[in-house]
């Protein structure tokens, strides 16, 4: 392979040996599908994302692959072989395919893209990239965002192609760009969020000249669809390491403008630890909060983490005996995760659940040390509601002290929430709490029809649920009739 790293030969031939373990995984499909396009008289080409997985000893059944077949001429060769095919990315040049095969004694579900060699660049004031088809894979690979992913495999030929030095930018976990990088993020500038995303993903550094364009050029990203920024957040915030990412964000500016509510808690101080800044602490609960996932990444779980205390900046006051307190920064907040959170294009779900996670994050500092009573546990789970379990982790992710003696004690405390909790669900169901008599009956007991009045009274006992427990029905008449007439 060319561009070998002469200073570090071993690492080389480690990655190499990965890559053609890789390769000859896939290497039924992909061979047969590059002799079908040799066969028609155009050159395919693994490329990308795939063959830096492959050389990173990672390869899944995504597969991407480059051609100077044009679109159409791609769905004639496709379609007779895969299993399935569409087309809903053929106006940026790409077709998707399905193929099942068989690797290593097992059937294995291929998902393909192959994309028409292209050059795509966003005009100053447009949101969407003009896309262009080109002649040459050397054209295609230029155009790409980081060295590390403008490499190639032709097939069937299996020779490898790395015009731009991705293997040593590999080898040495390097971000890079293939031309220079203020082209590249001209051309387009969500490649400056993707920087962002494949340190975090991958765990590079990113090289400075690229870091110095991401200072330069942020207000760059202005133009790019919020549903595109939506998209590489997810992927920076979902990957193994985002607190590197979010941190290339705050520094070259881009969070100034795609998240200001984060780089805003560099400037604040945390009310129990005036020595720790709410920056560094909401990367803290971020990194404990992904620690307690149990059933791999969880984007709510996550994004409530890192904005639970974006409220503090708007609701700081600087006391007389010179503490500084955030009251009800966590409504605030709420309401400043749902606006930021809608801006982005969040689904209605996401927005709801996340902003209810940071409302309630701060509820259980009020527990004391178990003083709550019965119905303050039930009204503790009706609010969380589906998110009990994520904010269970959320607050205990909240707890960042150095004091090892008040963080034991604080486990311990919540500790004995979670038994109360179970105990109370075992007794009562606390997951489906109503009141005791539902919407019939309630019209049977007070003699009316639908209405207004039947929501108050089903309020009412739902309060009185709450309050006191499962009641007997008998009971629950005797008090539903007081109440009504008392509203005479």
């Amino acid at each position: 392979m060319p561009n070998a790293n002469e200073d570090n030969p071993s690492a080389l031939s480690q990655v190499q040996l990965r890559a053609v373990s890789e390769l000859l995984r896939v290497a039924p499909v992909a061979d047969e599908l590059g002799r079908r396009f040799q066969e028609a008289g155009f050159r395919l080409a693994l490329v990308g994302g795939s063959v830096r997985d492959a050389l990173l000893g990672r390869l899944g059944n995504d597969l991407d692959f480059t051609t100077d077949a044009r679109p159409e001429d791609v769905l004639k060769i496709v379609r007779p072989w895969a299993d399935s095919v569409w087309d809903v990315g053929i106006a940026f040049g790409t077709v998707g395919a399905q193929k099942n095969a068989r690797v290593g004694g097992a059937v294995r579900n291929f998902q393909i893209e192959v994309t028409t060699y292209r050059s795509e660049a966003y005009d100053r004031t447009s949101r969407k990239p003009e896309v262009s088809y080109g002649d040459s894979i050397d054209e295609d690979l230029v155009r790409r965002d980081f060295t590390v992913n403008a490499m190639a495999l032709a097939l069937p030929e299996q020779q490898f192609i790395d015009p731009h030095g991705g293997l040593e930018d590999l080898a040495a976990g390097v971000l890079r760009t293939p031309g220079t990088p203020e082209d590249s993020f001209s051309d387009d500038p969500l490649r400056m969020l993707r920087a962002a995303r494949f340190a975090a993903q991958l765990d590079f550094e990113v090289a400075p000249e690229v870091v110095a364009a991401m200072k330069a050029m942020s207000e760059r990203i202005e133009i790019v669809s919020a549903e595109r920024v939506q998209g590489e957040l997810n992927k920076l915030i979902l990957s193994a390491h985002p607190r590197k990412g979010l941190g290339l964000l705050v520094d070259t500016g881009l969070a100034d403008r795609v998240l200001p509510e984060l780089p805003a808690l560099r400037l604040e101080s945390d009310e129990h630890h005036r020595h720790k800044d709410v920056y560094d602490h909401s990367l803290i609960v971020l990194e404990q909060a992904i620690a307690l996932e149990e059933d791999g990444p969880d984007l709510v779980l996550r994004l409530a983490a890192l904005l639970h205390d974006i409220g503090k900046p708007r609701t700081r006051r600087f006391e007389s005996d010179g503490r500084v307190s955030f009251h009800h920064h966590e409504v605030v907040g709420a309401k400043m995760t749902k606006k930021r959170l809608i801006a982005l294009k969040y689904s209605n779900d996401m927005v709801k659940d996340v902003s209810r996670l940071v409302e309630l994050h701060l509820r259980f500092h009020g527990y004391g040390d178990g003083e709550w009573t019965d119905s303050a546990v039930r009204r503790y789970v009706r609010d969380a509601g589906p998110l009990l379990e994520r904010l269970h982790k959320l607050t205990r992710s909240d707890c960042t002290t150095r004091n090892k003696r008040k963080a034991n004690a604080l486990s311990r405390t919540y500790d004995g929430l979670e038994e109360r909790i179970a105990q109370l669900q075992e007794q009562e169901e606390l997951d489906a709490i109503r009141p005791d008599l539902d919407g019939n009956e309630i019209m049977q007991v007070l003699d009316v029809g639908p209405g207004p009045v039947i929501g108050k009274a089903y309020a009412f006992l739902l309060e009185l649920r709450l309050e006191n427990g499962p009641m007997e029905r008998d009971a629950a008449v005797v008090a539903l009739k007081e109440w009504w007439a008392a509203q005479a």
